[in-house]
């Protein structure tokens, strides 16, 4: 199929790589066989769990609003292993794994006009990375889509948005302006044993003599959770602006611009009133807690019920991204930095094992034995009694917004983070999350100079994981899966993608919130016209610092020579201004004169001015290549197409 490679402007400077690859590096021969292993395994998930047109193997019904997000989770990797070099046909599969899911999920009366019919932004956040990515790898393809579903929030007729009091108008929101309230029926579909994790809404109308009722069994709290919590703006609908940025990156049409600065905005000045915390609830006439008397917690995916931190968080952090991305203005930032420092501020050393933290399953796979050490704990909800439910400190928010800035304020605040724990952030724990996060921690300590062998640690890791999964397919591929058993998709998903982003863009892995991707730098195989790395070429970025973004390109091939475009930033948004390289003094090693026990080749450093978002790289067979870039962020409009 055709590839879309980048537009190289006229000018922009090459490097042709002469140090030759004697011993490739274990990381480079590692890293090639990952993405070999990742190309076995993508292909027997589709073989077992799909249909020929895409779509998943089931034949049951969804009972409620919930479900969309667990049948588009399944492939939200599968384009972005395609853009970090995964193989040419990987990208038509993936979008036939879309185009699949949208007719079944639309057949089973989820979606109006291949869209979420109305569901909170936490769910449709995570829905909605599969389809960012298609734009990022097939612009021309996915561009309509794109402008048309993010048209559902900027233009007011839809039903969404409302401009005079600046909120969307609905915790539950999407294609369908008649989806109301919360749930369908007379009680939220909420499930004992997630009652017993999370609590219940609005726990102040709950309380009696004998405790608070099941949900199914209080009359009260269904309809007081359509009137209280079905109405009106929450935070976590901030992650919206995630659909409005990819449409104005795709089209630079101000209409999607103005939307999020108007929207953040808003929600910036709340957070102001609110003391820098940023609120979770607007009433329909735009008065924060209008509905909760007066409380600005407590609203739907908010800081209470069920997740605080983890749904707010990410979701003001997505939004704070969007509109410093639109405007070049980082002052808005602060919308999600304040809350940030403000949970740091009221941190407590302590063991998980002695926390109120409403996640234990995620925390006793990544800690592990450090379960047990005390560490600092962040409060992720707040409620009448103030904050509770500590958790160990998450970077996926302060990560992306070091990674977006590269500032030194951003910086100090993960040194301190770092000095506050109680274990080593050099620790590779062998888990994988559903978001494809949660190392960072250790490639942090990688980036700040402390730990050489996290490359090779964290590739072993993952495919450490990728043989897991694929022997948990063996176990699953021939069960009939029900509505209570969706999730096992996502458990059985072999594509894993955390240590490619890390170590080929310099960059974290997407905020699963329903953020955009971040990187470093990303590149395209010249020869082929196609994004990412060309066959038998590893990179590994061990430094992202802006003024030194270093990087080594390395071409495994005994015999073919490849070109490669780097490319400065995800979106092509930074510009390179110089580049240092390694080059050898005496190409002589090239022919038969070469010695290998008796010569070393000499190198040098070489020194290059540049003005350009893009540098073109020839490696020829069996060679390498160290370069060193200084880039001026965010400098350039971010673009899909080059």
């Amino acid at each position: 199929m055709p590839h879309s490679p980048a537009k190289v402007p006229p000018g922009a400077p090459e490097i042709r790589a002469t140090v030759p690859l004697l011993e490739p590096p274990d990381w480079a021969v590692t890293q090639r066989a990952l993405f070999d292993l990742l190309d076995h395994a993508w292909r027997r998930f589709a073989r077992d769990f799909t249909g020929p047109d895409g779509r998943l193997n089931y034949t049951g019904q969804l009972s409620t609003r919930d479900g969309v997000d667990d049948f588009y989770e399944v492939f939200f990797n599968w384009p972005q292993l395609y853009l970090l070099g995964g193989a040419d046909d990987l990208l038509p599969a993936a979008e036939r794994h879309w185009e699949g899911v949208t007719a079944q999920l639309t057949e089973l009366g989820m979606l109006h006009g291949e869209f979420e019919r109305g569901y909170d932004w936490f769910h449709q956040g995570e829905s909605l990375l599969l389809f960012y990515f298609l734009c990022m790898a097939a612009p021309d393809r996915w561009a309509e889509r794109a402008l048309r579903f993010a048209d559902l929030y900027v233009d007011p007729a839809h039903g969404n948005y409302d401009p005079g009091h600046r909120i969307i108008t609905r915790p539950h929101n999407g294609s369908d302006p008649e989806r109301r309230g919360l749930f369908d029926g007379d009680v939220y579909p909420w499930l004992q044993h997630e009652a017993d994790t999370y609590g219940y809404p609005l726990p102040w109308l709950l309380e009696t003599d004998d405790g608070p009722h099941p949900l199914s069994a209080d009359p009260r709290l269904g309809p007081q959770m359509r009137d209280r919590m079905g109405a009106g703006d929450t935070a976590v609908n901030l992650a919206a602006t995630g659909l409005v940025l990819n449409a104005w990156i795709l089209s630079g049409d101000e209409r999607y611009r103005n939307w999020i600065v108007e929207y953040v905005g808003a929600w910036r000045e709340r957070t102001e009133v609110n003391g820098w915390v940023v609120p979770d609830n607007v009433s329909p006439h735009g008065v924060v807690g209008g509905l909760l008397e007066g409380r600005w917690y407590g609203g739907h995916y908010g800081w209470s019920w069920p997740h605080g931190w983890h749904s707010v968080g990410h979701a003001a952090c997505v939004a704070a991204l969007a509109a410093s991305t639109v405007t070049g203005d980082d002052d808005h930032l602060s919308l999600v930095a304040a809350s940030l420092d403000e949970l740091i501020g009221r941190g407590r050393v302590m063991p998980f094992s002695e926390s109120d933290s409403s996640l234990p399953s995620k925390w006793e796979a990544e800690l592990g034995p450090d379960a047990h050490t005390p560490t600092l704990h962040l409060p992720f909800r707040h409620g009448d009694l103030g904050w509770f439910d500590y958790n160990p400190v998450t970077l996926p928010v302060p990560m992306a917004l070091w990674h977006h800035t590269g500032s030194a304020e951003d910086r100090a605040r993960l040194e301190r983070l770092r000095k506050a724990e109680g274990f080593d952030w050099r620790t590779v724990r062998p888990f994988r999350a559903k978001e494809e996060s949660g190392h960072e921690k250790a490639w942090f300590a990688f980036l700040a100079g402390d730990d050489p062998d996290y490359p090779q640690r964290i590739l072993a890791a993952a495919q450490a994981q990728i043989r897991h999964r694929l022997r948990r397919m063996d176990r699953y591929r021939d069960r009939d899966v029900d509505e209570a058993d969706i999730h096992v998709w996502q458990q059985c998903n072999p594509v894993v993608t955390e240590a490619l982003v890390q170590l080929t863009w310099g960059g974290p892995q997407v905020l699963y919130g329903g953020g955009l991707q971040q990187a470093r730098l990303r590149y395209h195989d010249a020869d082929a016209g196609r994004p990412g790395l060309p066959p038998d070429v590893a990179a590994l970025i061990t430094s992202i610092d802006p003024e030194a973004t270093t990087v080594e390109l390395v071409n495994l091939s005994p015999e073919t020579a490849r070109t490669v475009i780097a490319q400065a930033g995800a979106f092509a948004e930074h510009t390179i201004t110089a580049v240092r390289y390694t080059t050898c003094a005496d190409d002589s090693w090239i022919g038969d004169l070469y010695d290998y026990g008796h010569t070393e080749p000499v190198t040098s450093q070489v020194k290059a001015a540049c003005h350009s978002a893009y540098l073109t790289v020839r490696l020829p067979a069996s060679t390498r290549v160290r370069m060193t870039l200084a880039l001026r962020l965010r400098s350039r409009a971010p673009s899909y197409g080059g």
